[in-house]
C-alpha cells in the first residue's frame, strides 16, 4: 500500500502583491501536484493495473480552489518561463548548464499547458477524475491539520476538526471520505470514538502505535487491526518508508540526483535575479544546476538529467526487489501474508526529491501485473478483502522525533496550547450562547471559528522548532489567535467592528460555508 499525504499550511495574503510564503503552494504545484497528476493520469491512460492512496488536506483543497491564488500561480509560472528564457541565453556558451536551462524552460512550458489547457486551472477536478478511475483512493485529513492529541482537553475542538474535514471532502468529491490521515500520525485512544462517530473507515498510525498497543505484537504492523470503536488502523512500515524519505539512508541522497538547496535564487547576483524574487527576497526559484555530490558548495558537480532518470528507474527496481525479499521473509518467519504500508509526504516527490515522480512512475509500472510477489492495494480494497481479525487499543503515538508528541509539544512551542485551549473553550461557550445568531453576529462567529481553526494548525508548532521558520510561525499563530480574541470580545460585548470583520473575511476565507454551531454540537450545513 503506497500512501501519499499531500498538505500545505493555509497561507493567503490578498492584500500583498507578493508574499514570500505563498510561493510554497506554487512550488509544490509546479514540482509535485501537477507532475503527480500527470504521472498517474498517464498510468491510467496506459491501462496499468496499479493502486495508490492519497490524502488531500482541507487547507490544500481550499487553496487549490481559490481564484486569487490560482491567478497568482499563473503569474508565477509566467515569471519562471521568462527567467528560464534568460537562463538559456546566460548559459548559451556554458556546456555544463545550457542543456539544463533548456530542460527547465521545456518543463515550465509543459506545466503551464497542463495547468491552463488540460486541467483548466482546476487540480481538484483532475484529482477527482483520477479517483473515478478506481486506481486511486483519496482520503481526508483534519480541517486545518491540527495535532489532534493536543486538542483533546477540549473534545469539541477535535470533533470540529474532524467533522469540518468530512464536510470539506464532500464539497469537493461529492461523497464522504473513506478514511483519514491523522495529522503527524497523531493518535490517542480518546480519539477513537470521535473518528467512529464521524463515519470514517480507517486511519494510519506510526508503527509503534500498534506495537505498543494493548495487546501488542510486531506481527500487527503487517496487516490491518480493528480499534475498540470498530475502525481499521494501518501501521506505517518504517523499513520501506525510510528507504525513500531518508536523505541519508534513502534514495533521494544519491549523488546522481538534483541538489535541492543549490538554487540560482541564492547563487546569482541580486541585480539579475531580483525581479524574479518576491519583493527581492532571496528564495528558491526552482532552477537548480547541481547534483548531490558533496557538502562543500564549491565542489558540487553539474546535474545530468538523463543519468538522474536512469538512476530513478534503477532505484524503483531496487525498491521492488527489497519489498519482495521483505515479504518473503515475513511470510517465512511469521507465517502471514503481510501488508507493507509505505507512507510518505507527497511533497517529497518532485519538490524535495526532483526525480521522485519518475521513480514513482517506474515503481507502479514495474510493480504492477501478474507473476509478482506482491500487488498494490488501496486501503478500502484491503479492508474488503481482508477484514481485520485483531482488535486492539493503539497507544498514544505520532511520527516525528522520538514518536511521542515531542516534535509538536516541546520547549519551543508548548506555550501555544494554553492559548488554543482557552480559545476553544470560549468558542464553544459563545456558540452555545448565540445559537440563534443571525446577520452580522453570525458572520463574526463564523470568522471566529475560522481564526481558531487556523491557529490550531500543527504547521506552526513544527516550524517553531526550525530556526529559519520560527519567526514566521510565531507571527502566523499570533495573528490568528489575536484575531480570534478580538472577535470573541466584540461578539461578547455586542460591538462588532464591521470593517475589521469584512477585512478578515476577505483575507482568511477558508471554509466559506462554515457554520459556527458545529462547536455547539450541531451538524454543519
Amino acid at each position: 500500500m503506497i500512501m501519499l499525504h499531500a498538505h500545505l499550511p493555509y497561507i493567503r495574503y490578498p492584500e500583498h502583491e507578493n508574499f514570500l510564503e505563498e510561493n510554497w503552494l506554487y512550488e509544490a504545484m509546479t514540482e509535485t501536484y501537477i507532475p503527480l497528476i500527470s504521472v498517474l493520469g498517464n498510468l491510467v491512460d496506459d491501462g496499468v493495473d496499479f493502486r495508490i492512496a492519497l490524502s488531500l488536506t482541507p487547507p490544500l483543497l481550499e487553496m487549490l480552489n481559490d481564484d486569487v491564488l490560482m491567478n497568482r500561480y499563473q503569474r508565477y509560472l509566467s515569471a519562471l518561463i521568462e527567467l528560464s528564457r534568460r537562463e538559456i541565453y546566460r548559459n548559451r556558451k556554458d556546456i555544463r548548464f545550457r542543456e539544463i536551462a533548456a530542460m527547465y524552460r521545456k518543463r515550465f512550458l509543459k506545466t503551464k499547458h497542463l495547468f491552463e489547457n488540460v486541467y483548466r486551472k482546476d487540480l481538484i477536478t483532475a484529482f477527482r477524475k483520477l479517483m473515478e478511475s478506481g486506481n486511486i483512493e483519496i482520503a481526508t485529513c483534519s480541517a486545518t491539520h491540527a495535532y489532534l492529541p493536543a486538542l483533546m482537553t477540549e473534545p469539541a475542538a477535535t470533533e470540529a476538526q474532524i467533522r469540518l474535514a468530512m464536510d470539506n471532502y464532500k464539497k469537493f468529491f461529492e461523497k464522504k471520505p473513506p478514511g483519514i490521515w491523522l495529522p503527524e500520525c497523531g493518535f490517542t485512544p480518546a480519539m477513537d470514538i470521535l473518528l467512529k462517530d464521524a463515519g470514517l473507515g480507517y486511519f494510519f498510525l506510526e508503527s509503534h502505535g500498534v506495537v505498543n498497543s494493548s495487546p501488542g505484537s510486531r506481527k500487527n504492523i503487517f496487516t490491518s487491526v480493528k480499534t475498540p470503536a470498530g475502525i481499521t488502523a494501518f501501521a506505517r512500515d518504517t523499513t520501506a518508508s525510510r528507504q525513500v524519505w531518508s536523505a541519508h539512508e534513502g534514495y533521494p541522497g544519491n549523488a546522481y540526483y538534483r541538489d535541492f538547496y543549490r538554487d540560482i535564487g541564492f547563487d546569482l547576483d541580486l541585480d539579475y535575479i531580483g525581479p524574479y524574487l518576491p519583493d527581492g527576497i532571496r528564495t528558491f526559484t526552482g532552477l537548480k544546476y547541481y547534483r548531490i555530490t558533496s557538502t562543500g558548495s564549491d565542489r558540487k558537480k553539474p546535474y545530468n538529467r538523463e543519468k538522474a532518470l536512469q538512476k530513478a528507474e534503477m532505484d524503483a527496481a531496487d525498491f521492488i526487489k527489497r519489498r519482495e525479499r521483505q515479504i518473503l521473509s515475513l511470510n517465512r518467519r511469521m507465517k502471514i501474508r503481510p501488508l507493507i504500508t509505505a507512507a510518505f509526504d507527497a511533497e517529497l516527490f518532485g519538490h524535495w526529491w526532483f526525480e521522485g515522480p519518475e521513480w514513482l512512475d517506474h515503481l507502479l509500472r514495474k510493480g504492477s501485473g501478474r507473476r509478482k510477489v506482491f500487488r498494490f492495494v488501496t486501503p478500502s480494497e484491503f479492508i474488503a478483502e481482508h477484514p481485520a481479525q485483531v482488535m486492539l487499543t493503539p497507544s498514544l503515538s505520532s511520527w516525528g522525533q522520538k514518536g511521542y508528541s515531542s516534535t509538536w509539544i516541546g520547549s519551543s512551542n508548548s506555550w501555544v496550547y494554553k492559548h488554543m485551549h482557552r480559545a476553544a473553550k470560549h468558542m464553544r461557550a459563545i456558540s452555545l450562547k448565540n445559537i440563534r445568531a443571525r446577520g452580522l453576529k453570525k458572520r463574526a462567529l463564523n470568522q471566529a471559528a475560522r481564526e481558531l481553526l487556523l491557529a490550531q494548525a500543527s504547521d506552526w508548532a513544527f516550524m517553531m522548532q526550525k530556526e529559519k521558520a520560527s519567526a514566521f510561525a510565531i507571527r502566523k499563530f499570533t495573528e490568528h489567535i489575536t484575531n480570534f480574541t478580538a472577535l470573541h470580545h466584540q461578539i461578547a460585548s455586542d460591538r462588532i467592528d464591521r470593517e475589521q470583520l469584512a477585512l478578515l473575511e476577505r483575507k482568511n476565507n477558508i471554509f466559506s460555508d462554515i457554520d459556527f454551531r458545529i462547536y455547539a454540537g450541531q451538524k454543519s450545513r
